[in-house]
């Protein structure tokens, strides 16, 4: 897209009409605003408008209309593609948007879309209540939800997209309107589970449930010599666990001087993690047996606050880091994908990647298609390729590790995806029409009712069947 020069006049007019700032290149706080999680990624946005409410999302969608510029939405600015943010374009920027408002009787959460999930954690469990969030707190609940959400209560109560009652969103023409079950029934379908194609969200409602504030945790280490091993007892345990039990196995080097014994932490390891969403005591008995598969490198499960348990991860994502990620979604856990995995995590070129196995099922298998766009329902679990690095001269290695990693696992899958652990934007139309099957032309006719011209271009796209606007998929 050609470089866009706005007259000041339209600038400043535009700035009047902001509760919020009108962020430009020069400004002391433009590179702070325009810095995303991934350190991977480095846009020039023309303007950033810092939005306060509705009523500035509306103003910032009909400027850019107006000037035809290229459109990114920051939530909580942590996606791995990067599309919070956009060379040359408008950043409308949901950051300052935080309020979560809970009614502990009705057990609902009215959650504005800039908040991340530790705002959420820390409003409802006030109250002894939660909804399905991510597994990192500093992850943003828009992008997120919209995305599906796979967190640690996704067994028991399915996906932060299940848990929605109403989304409030700006459409691409400056429209302002509401989805629920009772209004805009098929927009409210395709936002649960399609991405951010066809609005700027700016308010969810979301269902909550009784959890913690104490929960049973699963957090133990193995070494690799036991991996083969410890893999097949968790496809095994989860085969038959309990619906309250989430787990996640995640298989690399990860080198803690703080956690391990001198001789194991440079060495590959898995990890089986979890929770259990119930009563803490009923939760212990029934995550003993992961503890129990063989003799462990080090194990920390035992009860804790759920919110401690949900900021566990935080700290291994830091923000400026180097971050690829791709996805599939997995028939079974075979001896052969098994296999598969102890390779690819033995050649990982950084000792920060891993490779993850999350359980699917229980909840989340429970909810037809019929009942929201999001595509993995059917598999018993997902693969996550994860690249985590801190020095641009091994990108190239890094980013040929995931894709050849996941060329190799297709033959384990039908080749669909979860939507919220992207590469880049590179996938493209081919990648989304494999991940919705036949649902994916329902998803094109919201997109030409909703957003024609692909005005909401950067995101995983579903592209309309008029006129494609042409998105920025670049990493630098």
């Amino acid at each position: 897209m050609a470089q866009h020069s706005i007259p000041d006049v339209q600038s400043e007019q535009f700035e009047a009409e902001l509760h919020g700032d009108l962020i430009r290149p020069g400004d002391a706080d433009y590179d702070s605003s325009r810095a995303v999680w991934n350190g991977m990624i480095d846009k020039q946005p023309a303007l950033i408008a810092r939005c306060r409410g509705a009523g500035d999302v509306i103003s910032a969608v009909d400027f850019a209309r107006e000037h035809d510029l290229l459109v990114a939405v920051r939530g909580g600015g942590h996606n791995v593609a990067g599309t919070a943010v956009c060379d040359d374009g408008l950043v409308i920027d949901l950051s300052e948007m935080r309020g979560v408002w809970v009614d502990p009787d009705a057990q609902t959460a009215w959650v504005q879309a800039g908040a991340t999930w530790a705002d959420v954690d820390h409003e409802t469990q006030a109250f002894g209540l939660a909804t399905p969030g991510g597994v990192v707190s500093k992850t943003g609940v828009a992008g997120l939800t919209l995305g599906g959400g796979i967190g640690h209560l996704r067994c028991k109560h399915g996906l932060s997209c299940d848990n929605l009652r109403s989304v409030d969103l700006v459409t691409a023409d400056g429209t302002f309107v509401t989805a629920s079950e009772d209004e805009n029934p098929a927009l409210f379908w395709g936002l649960r589970g399609g991405g951010g194609n066809f609005g700027v969200v700016t308010g969810f409602e979301f269902d909550l449930h009784p959890v913690g504030p104490e929960v049973a945790t699963c957090l133990v280490f193995y070494s690799r010599d036991r991996l083969g091993e410890c893999l097949r007892a968790y496809r095994e345990y989860v085969a038959s666990a309990p619906a309250e039990v989430s787990i996640l196995a995640l298989v690399g080097v990860m080198p803690d001087e703080e956690l391990f014994p001198a001789d194991a932490v440079d060495e590959t390891k898995i990890a089986i993690t979890g929770c259990y969403g119930g009563s803490a005591a009923d939760g212990e008995r029934a995550l003993a047996p992961l503890r129990e598969i063989a003799e462990p490198i080090a194990d920390f499960s035992g009860p804790m606050p759920y919110v401690e348990y949900q900021q566990l991860f935080d700290a291994d994502y830091p923000d400026g880091m180097r971050y690829y990620w791709k996805s599939l979604y997995l028939d079974g856990l075979s001896t052969s994908a098994i296999d598969r995995i102890t390779y690819w995590s033995d050649v990982a070129p950084s000792p920060l990647s891993t490779v993850d196995v999350w359980q699917l099922g229980g909840a989340i298998a429970q909810v037809g298609v019929e009942e929201s766009a999001f595509a993995g329902r059917h598999a018993p679990f997902l693969l996550g390729v994860e690249a985590n690095w801190e020095r641009p001269e091994d990108d190239d290695a890094n980013l040929e590790w995931v894709r050849d990693c996941l060329d190799d696992m297709r033959q384990f899958s039908e080749g669909s995806v979860y939507l919220n652990f992207p590469g880049f934007l590179e996938e493209g139309e081919d990648m989304m029409r494999s991940t919705f099957g036949p649902t994916y032309e329902r998803l094109v006719s919201l997109k030409n009712e909703y957003d024609p011209t692909n005005f909401f271009s950067l995101n995983q796209n579903i592209t309309p069947s008029g006129r494609a606007r042409a998105g920025d998929g670049s990493t630098s």
